[in-house]
C-alpha cells in the first residue's frame, strides 16, 4: 500500500499529483492535486487501477472532504490544439494552481507520477509509479480517476452508441465499431489515429 516515506522528505504541505485519461479516443483528460491531512487520512488509498469504481467512489467523497483538493480538466479540442503531452501537464498545473486557491498558498513540494514534471516554478519531485509508493500521489490518482469517469458517465447520455458508460472513451472493440459506424462525436480527439481514420472518406 502507498504510504508516507516520499511525503516525509519534502518541505510541508506536500501535495500529490497525478492524472487519468492519457489514453482514451474521447473525453477530457483530467489532473488532480491533493495535499492529505495531517489526521484522519482515509482508510484504503491505493492506486486507482487497484480499486473497484465503488470503492474509488467512496474514497473520493471523503478525499475531497478531508483533503486540499484541485482538479485540471482540458477538453479534446484543445488535447488535439496542444497534443496529449501538453495537455496533460496543462491539467497538472491547472490542478494544482487550483489547490494553491484552495491552500490560500503554494505548496512547499510537489510529488508527480511519472518520469516529467510540468514546466512550473513550484519544487517537485517526479517518481515514476509513484501512485504504489505515496499516499498522496494515490490519493490524487482516484480523485482524478473518478472525477473523468463521471464525466464520461454524463456523455454516455448524449452519445450512447459508443458505450462510454463502460469503456470511458478508451478504444475497445465496440467503441472503434461505433466509431466507425457513427463517426465522431464532438468529444472525440480529432488528433488520435482511429478517430482520425473515421473522418476520411469511404
Amino acid at each position: 500500500m502507498p504510504g508516507l516515506k516520499h511525503e516525509k522528505l519534502c518541505l510541508p504541505p506536500v501535495a500529490g499529483v497525478d492524472e487519468a485519461g492519457r489514453g482514451p479516443l474521447a473525453g477530457p483528460v483530467v489532473a488532480a492535486a491533493v495535499i492529505l491531512p495531517a489526521r484522519n487520512i482515509p482508510r484504503g488509498i491505493d492506486d486507482s487501477k487497484k480499486l473497484s469504481a465503488n470503492e474509488r467512489t467512496r474514497l473520493a467523497t471523503l478525499i475531497r472532504e478531508r483533503a486540499c483538493v484541485g482538479v485540471g480538466i482540458v477538453e479534446a479540442d484543445e488535447i488535439d490544439a496542444l497534443n496529449i503531452y501538453w495537455a496533460t501537464m496543462k491539467a497538472m498545473t491547472l490542478a494544482v494552481d487550483q489547490l494553491a486557491e484552495c491552500l490560500g498558498a503554494s505548496p512547499g513540494h510537489i510529488l508527480v507520477d511519472g518520469n516529467r514534471l510540468p514546466r512550473w516554478d513550484y519544487a517537485a519531485t517526479a517518481i515514476v509509479g509513484g501512485d504504489a509508493v505515496s499516499a498522496s500521489i494515490a490519493a490524487a490518482s482516484i480523485v482524478a480517476k473518478h472525477t473523468r469517469d463521471t464525466i464520461m458517465l454524463a456523455h454516455h447520455e448524449s452519445y450512447p452508441h459508443y458505450g462510454w458508460a463502460s469503456n470511458k472513451g478508451y478504444g475497445c472493440l465496440a467503441h472503434r465499431r461505433a466509431l466507425a459506424e457513427h463517426g465522431p462525436s464532438p468529444l472525440h480527439r480529432r488528433s488520435f489515429a482511429p478517430v482520425a481514420q473515421a473522418l476520411l472518406p469511404l
